[in-house]
């Protein structure tokens, strides 16, 4: 077993579901932190999903969590395993300028 710290930042523009991370067929994905910075002057809301592919199902993890003005805020306080092929999706109430930042342990 291989293990590799990695980071990946996602800019999100969009107020559709977009997918942020998905774990690749032979991995096991530990997320230890999800920083989500608003650069804007509005107050818009996020939602973040699982897509459990072992279980054909879809699970919110956090529900219209307000994000205030030019601030960032750490969304994890313990860490979230996605399994072989599952995904971490966000949905944002209106497409503003929001920053993702994903450090994470992937496990192959």
């Amino acid at each position: 077993m291989a293990n590799s710290f990695k980071f990946k930042g996602v800019a999100l523009a969009t107020g559709s579901e977009t997918a942020l991370l998905t774990a690749g067929s032979d991995e096991t994905i530990i997320i230890k932190s999800i920083l989500v910075t608003n650069n804007t002057s509005n107050t818009p809301t996020l939602s973040l999903d699982v897509a459990d592919n072992s279980a054909s199902a879809e699970y919110t993890i956090l529900r219209t969590q307000t994000l205030a003005a030019n601030t960032a805020v750490e969304i994890l306080s313990v860490p979230l395993v996605l399994e072989a092929s599952d995904a971490i999706k966000a949905t944002m109430s209106s497409p503003d300028s929001t920053h993702f930042g994903i450090s994470y342990l992937v496990i192959t």
